[in-house]
């Protein structure tokens, strides 16, 4: 029998609203009480005072590269980069090599997870095949081998046809669908914001436009098939505002931002760092407020990271030439923290619940609550701890992060996933 007790922090329950004392007692991976003055038996203590226990941390859109991208990103490395940020598990795309749009992949996906033996990886399979827009996968096949949504993220369903009958048979099936809205032919050839940043740097623009007109489309096939829809990594007030509007009417529609698209400007990218190369483009003040403004009032339903890991070589070159993409799994809880709890725009309940139980809702997960019971999937966070963001300690194997050398505040000291401890920065462990 193995124990751990969580003992003298503050537990965190995003779905409560609340924030107490109490102590946790882990057995055997499962938690077996929470209250005040516990006590170990025979097992280990964790001291964790001054901390706030948290459910594991949840991140529903990452790209862990495998298989196929491996010089990128691997499932080992990429989950040793969830647990150094505090997340007990994640939803990885289907764009590897070859596309996860069959149970082989998705099977393959999981066995390596779990030879990783880190993080719970949760795999996103192919809304179409190969995720080229034109034929649906084997959904429900999909669903049985592991799969937890569909989705052609990077790659927008450009027929609507197409997408509707994907939504049609999501629905029948019981997966949700996320969707990467963007309008190909008014977005080909950008690599930034179409604006007057883009028109000062010389360089082709996406508009808005892009995003919010792929936006709308989807919302209205969400409306007629009835199809739970989530719009990923939202970068735009036009999108805000289609998506705070569908909800009023009960469109089931949820939303996602990144921590980059509200904390970073298209201004970033004046000294053409490839590391602010992203799809969606980072975007204007006032879009970032609209952003900060949605995750307020609950428009956006969660935050995740969209975590690209790129070589250098790949972002080392001409900012036109480089791929789009950063990583984030390492940063992010910082930058929730010092971007929005810090100022007062989420609460430490509001920032968790988008981070845990939300994010476990739309993917019909049983995590993100801490209850006696569930499996021990936590996250220490120490929220005075501030440090420097240096890419050379990451654990991920991609280095493109337009956040190094920028202070952060509230981080995560240790992740526990199923009662064992896969990353402890600095708390004492006294067996």
């Amino acid at each position: 029998m193995h124990k751990l007790l969580l003992k003298g922090g503050r537990v965190v329950d995003p779905q409560a609203g609340e924030i107490f004392a109490a102590d946790i007692l882990i057995v055997d991976g499962r938690i077996t009480a929470i209250g005040p003055g516990l006590e170990p038996g025979e097992g280990a203590v964790m001291d964790v005072a001054g901390k706030l226990v948290a459910p594991g941390l949840i991140d529903m859109h990452v790209h862990f590269r495998e298989p196929g991208f491996e010089a990128k990103e691997t499932i080992a490395s990429g989950s040793r980069a969830a647990a150094r940020g505090g997340f007990t598990a994640v939803a990885c795309m289907p764009n590897t090599n070859p596309v996860a749009d069959n149970r082989a992949v998705i099977t393959y996906i999981k066995t390596r997870a779990e030879e990783a033996g880190l993080v719970k990886v949760y795999p996103i399979a192919a809304l179409t095949r190969g995720s080229r827009g034109e034929e649906l996968t084997e959904m429900a096949d999909l669903k049985e081998a592991g799969a937890v949504a569909l989705s052609d993220d990077g790659h927008p369903v450009a027929s609507a046809a197409v997408m509707r009958r994907a939504m049609q048979y999501a629905r029948m099936v019981g997966l949700p669908v996320i969707s990467h809205c963007e309008e190909p032919t008014l977005s080909a050839g950008g690599v930034m914001h179409e604006g007057y940043m883009s028109t000062v740097l010389g360089l082709p623009g996406i508009p808005a436009a892009a995003e919010e007109i792929m936006v709308a489309r989807d919302i209205i096939l969400s409306e007629y098939t009835g199809c739970p829809l989530h719009i990923a990594h939202v970068s735009t007030s036009g999108s805000v505002r289609l998506i705070r509007e569908a909800k009023a009417r009960g469109v089931p529609v949820t939303a996602e931002v990144t921590p980059h698209h509200f904390t970073l400007t298209d201004r970033a990218v004046a000294d053409y760092n490839t590391s602010t190369k992203v799809n969606p483009p980072l975007r204007t003040e006032e879009d970032v407020a609209a952003l900060k403004e949605a995750l307020a009032d609950g428009t956006i339903d969660v935050i995740a990271t969209d975590h690209a890991p790129h070589t250098l070589e790949e972002k080392d070159v001409e900012y036109q030439l480089a791929p789009f993409g950063l990583v984030g799994l390492e940063t992010a809880l910082g930058l929730v923290w010092t971007e929005l709890v810090v100022p007062g725009v989420l609460s430490p309940v509001e920032a968790i619940r988008k981070l845990t139980v939300n994010p476990a809702r739309i993917l019909g997960l049983q995590e993100g609550v801490l209850k006696v019971g569930a499996d021990a999937d936590i996250t220490i966070i120490d929220p005075e701890l501030m440090e420097v963001v240096d890419p050379a300690t990451f654990a991920s194997k991609g280095r493109n992060t337009p956040f190094s050398g920028r202070r952060l505040q509230g981080l995560p000291v240790a992740t526990i996933v199923k009662g064992r401890v896969v990353y402890n920065r600095d708390l004492a462990v006294i067996a």
